[in-house]
């Protein structure tokens, strides 16, 4: 049974992002201990936002603190934009502190490292993500694919279904401006995600000459909703390990930046970073919007 009713500690943010609106909004419930599952999906439904998380006290020796994250339909093992604005959080408030420059979350993913850079409203936090792995390389032409990315022109490499805890179909396209003007075609992206089990397709493009970033990133997610993410930190995660595997990182020393969300009217800045170990960290700055109480 949930305890009796208390004020907690709430807040609003906008992560992979440095003013407000840019990023991808995320709660946070930071004093959830008594919440059961039911109240935390319920909060998870009224917050109507794509991630609400939960911090509870750590019951694994090496972990700062514990995560429950929740989509307004269901309880999600790993994200990444939830992990990178929850650790912000908790470092604005004084209830974590980084061990040799990390934080370790512990999660239904395991307990994962999050690094710790800078201070203040310039602080970055990336959180090294599960491994992801290839589980298919296809044609364009594959009856699976053909028509979600028809209207995308090829880019160098194949199209994959890779899977870091969930699977993505990624698809290079020719352009930065050929991705940026495509409307999806949701009916094919939908039969796509349920045919392969997978949330949709996530198409990147090498970013033209003189950006401040080095590749533009649209994640379409397909069932049982289809939307477009606003910056998913998790699919461009998985994004990274598929340029690794290819030897096709952009940027250089392994680091590089992503733009995402301007389609849908957001404007967010990933940082991604692939580690002589091969291992993903992904993250950014996060910016807070609203601090309170939630009294449920």
């Amino acid at each position: 049974m949930t305890s009796p009713t208390k004020a907690r500690r709430y807040l609003q943010l906008d992560v992979f992002a440095d003013r407000p609106g840019a990023g991808n909004p995320l709660a946070v419930v930071i004093d959830a201990e008594g919440l059961d599952d039911a109240t935390m999906q319920a909060i998870a439904r009224w917050t109507r936002l794509p991630e609400t998380t939960f911090v509870l006290a750590p019951t694994h020796p090496d972990a700062s603190y514990r995560i429950r994250m929740f989509s307004p339909r269901r309880e999600v093992p790993f994200a990444g934009h939830p992990s990178v604005g929850t650790a912000q959080v908790l470092l604005d408030a004084g209830v974590v502190t980084p061990r040799d420059g990390l934080l370790w979350q512990e999660g239904a993913a395991g307990v994962l490292p999050l690094a710790v850079e800078g201070e203040g409203p310039t602080r970055t936090v990336a959180v090294r993500t599960p491994r992801a792995s290839v589980v298919e390389v296809a044609s364009r032409e594959d009856i699976r694919l053909a028509e979600a990315l028809a209207a995308l022109p090829a880019g160098e490499l194949p199209p994959v279904l890779m899977d870091g805890g969930r699977r993505w179909w990624l698809a290079e396209v020719e352009s930065e401006a050929a991705l940026r003007g495509v409307t999806p075609d949701w009916a094919a992206i939908c039969a796509l995600a349920e045919t392969s089990q997978s949330m949709g397709l996530c198409a990147f493009a090498r970013a033209e000459p003189g950006r401040d970033y080095d590749l533009v990133v649209r994640a379409f997610v397909g069932a049982p909703a289809h939307f477009e993410d606003a910056a998913s930190g998790a699919a461009n995660a998985t994004l990274a390990a598929w340029l690794n595997h290819r030897g096709a990182l952009p940027g250089s020393n392994g680091r590089y930046v992503v733009s995402q969300g301007r389609e849908v009217g957001f404007d967010a800045r990933l940082q991604l970073r692939v580690d002589a170990d091969g291992e993903v960290w992904s993250g950014g700055r996060v910016c807070n919007v609203v601090r309170g109480s939630i009294d449920w």
